[in-house]
């Protein structure tokens, strides 16, 4: 009879003998936190993100200059228009209306316009330091905002103190109107208190303070409150201008606007 060996001599199967190893060498499985740990990869920055905050670092800091320069223009500016106030004490040229005559005004039943005036513009010059330097002047005339002739006067220069007197040809040949001016216009040429006249004249000038002058600035000279008739012969009939009143505007252009 074999003598029994106990405990039994069978060999284990691989759990059994995985288990016992591991609990005789006192480790435990690993947990699944364990194993998502060791598969998840290191995070390691991007070298991209670093430019991208560079380029924001350097444009906002172009901004801040930027900014810094413009109001630090802006302030030269206003210092050196100050000086020059308070050197200069600079006013604007001044325009009065010395005389006009209509020559002949007429409309035809083709609705075109004729019509000739001559004008007399006093010019001002009320600074005591500095003179004006004028572009050629363009010259409408105006009833009831219908332009009924047009001239121009020669660029001229006007000194300190100096009064200019400025003559002008206005005529008009030939020109179509539309019939809601034909009417209008028909109808203020047959009243006896006269038709209202305004004149408008744009140029350019600049400012000559000794040997320095200015850039050129574009002005509009507006003179209102103008009566005349239409001569009954011959001889030219004279405008009442004791009442007009004339105004001096600065216009400034930015692209297609005018301000």
């Amino acid at each position: 009879m074999a003598d029994r060996v106990y405990p039994s001599s069978k060999p284990a199967t691989n759990g059994t003998t995985a288990a016992t190893a591991n609990t005789t060498n006192g480790a435990f499985p690993a947990t699944k936190a364990q194993l998502y740990g060791a598969t998840r990869p290191a995070y390691r920055p991007q070298p991209h993100n670093r430019r991208r905050q560079h380029s924001r670092s350097c444009c906002c800091s172009c901004c801040i200059w930027l900014t810094f320069f413009l109001l630090l223009l802006i302030l030269l500016v206003a210092i050196a228009g100050a000086i020059v106030y308070v050197l200069y004490r600079p006013h604007r040229p001044t325009f009065s209306v010395s005389n006009l005559k209509v020559s002949y005004l007429n409309v035809t039943s083709s609705s075109t316009i004729n019509s000739k005036f001559d004008l007399n513009i006093t010019a001002k010059n009320p600074n005591k330091k500095l003179g004006y330097i004028y572009d050629t002047i363009t010259v409408s005339l105006l009833s009831n905002d219908i332009d009924i002739g047009d001239s121009t006067i020669p660029a001229f220069e006007q000194g300190k103190k100096d009064t200019t007197l400025l003559k002008a040809d206005i005529t008009n040949t030939g020109k179509t109107l539309d019939s809601g001016s034909v009417s209008t216009l028909k109808t203020d040429l047959k009243s006896k208190s006269g038709f209202p006249l305004k004149i408008e004249m744009d140029t350019k000038v600049k400012a000559k303070m000794g040997g320095f002058k200015t850039p050129k600035v574009g002005i509009r000279v507006t003179c209102d409150g103008i009566t005349a008739t239409v001569p009954t012969g011959k001889t030219a009939a004279t405008a009442s201008t004791s009442a007009s009143k004339c105004k001096v505007d600065i216009r400034i252009k930015i692209w297609k606007w005018t301000f």
